[in-house]
């Protein structure tokens, strides 16, 4: 074996160049597979001895664990570290399964993209046949006319948000393009958006508007007044999307809805939520917010953009101490939106989500009236 202190300056230069090149030849041609995450999560299971019940303290529910093995949904940050500590998983290994969005050593699959149910909504022209070159090719100009930006090989939006796994990414991106493209076609109707105007005021003066039977209405064409578009796009199947929020490559910030859940209550928070992330963390045309508003979050932001909705909405202190929270009842109910001057309602969405309750009072949450309204 060669000693490195016995060779000449000029033949320590070529072995190293030897040996990068060797390195660069193994890698190509025999690059090494990174480790699967759900592989190696399931490997230290077996060998531990462990069940899947046992993962509930890493995933949060039984559920969350069941769609992780199945590869349903990406790994947080908060379960990366704490798999990381507890089960002495690198997290080199297990940050794999934490990109759901395609990336730049990822192709697009124009494929993917759902292009019968874009056409059948006429996002896209219907073509007869099956020439497949001709259909993705009118999928990607439809996505980059949009300016997301796909490029050959990536996307360029980066999506946070439950809303997001890797079975929906492509549908959740057409979705985004559809109200991209619709916001552009109302901009000139925009006033001028000016992010200081936003404030926990700002909130409850929506909050106040859901008071009138148009409230909806109002509260968009006042968000829109004030240089932020509101787009009511119902959502592509299978994705479990509430709302949206994003800036255009202009600046523009955008607020998609998709009315999943027509009820009054629930258009009042998810509006709200999305307007909270417009004013604390949507500050470029990269980042953006697709919300399952159903799953508790371990983002940070989303539990700010929980805070903000729900405090501009029925203050915490004003809750606790209410007849509406102690005894409820539609006349409890009717008395604190009178005080607050929202819709009953919201007040009867709230008893729901933190008594599990959805029967009680079930006929004031305001079924049936949201999608009437706004996509008449």
């Amino acid at each position: 074996m060669l000693r490195s202190d016995s060779l000449s300056v000029e033949e320590t230069n070529k072995l190293e160049v030897l040996t990068i090149l060797i390195e660069a030849f193994e890698n190509s041609k025999y690059p090494v597979e990174p480790a699967d995450p759900v592989d190696a999560i399931l490997f230290r299971m077996e060998e531990k001895g462990l069940k899947q019940a046992d993962l509930i303290p890493y995933f949060g529910t039984s559920g969350r664990v069941s769609e992780i093995l199945r590869r349903k949904r990406p790994l947080t940050v908060q379960m990366i570290r704490a798999l990381s500590v507890g089960l002495g998983i690198s997290a080199e290994t297990l940050i794999g399964l934490g990109d759901v969005t395609p990336t730049q050593d990822r192709e697009v699959d124009w494929s993917k993209f759902p292009i019968k149910e874009m056409m059948a909504r006429g996002w896209i022209d219907r073509l007869t046949g099956s020439v497949r070159e001709h259909r993705e090719g009118l999928v990607k100009n439809y996505i980059t006319g949009a300016g997301l930006n796909l490029g050959i090989a990536s996307f360029r939006r980066s999506l946070s948000g439950e809303a997001q796994s890797p079975t929906t990414v492509y549908a959740i991106f057409a979705w985004l393009a559809r109200v991209i493209q619709r916001a552009r076609s109302l901009k000139p109707k925009l006033g001028t958006f000016e992010k200081a105007r936003i404030s926990s005021s700002f909130l409850k003066e929506l909050a106040h508007m859901s008071w009138s039977e148009k409230g909806p209405m109002l509260a968009i064409e006042y968000l829109q007044m004030n240089g932020i578009c509101v787009i009511v796009e119902p959502h592509l199947k299978g994705t479990q999307l509430d709302g949206a929020a994003l800036r255009d490559i202009d600046g523009t910030p955008i607020i998609g809805l998709t009315l999943r859940f027509d009820r009054l209550d629930n258009f009042w928070f998810t509006l709200l939520h999305e307007v909270a992330h417009i004013w604390k963390h949507v500050d470029n045309d990269i980042d953006t917010f697709v919300d399952d508003l159903k799953v508790l979050s371990e983002d940070r932001r989303e539990a700010e953009a929980n805070r903000l909705a729900s405090e501009a909405l029925i203050p915490r202190l004003v809750w606790k101490r209410s007849g509406a929270y102690l005894s409820p009842s539609k006349y409890t109910v009717e008395e604190l939106a009178r005080e607050l001057r929202i819709h009953p309602a919201i007040i009867v969405g709230r008893l729901h989500k933190e008594t599990g309750n959805y029967a009680l009072l079930n006929s004031m949450v305001g079924h049936n009236q949201v999608r009437k309204m706004l996509l008449a």
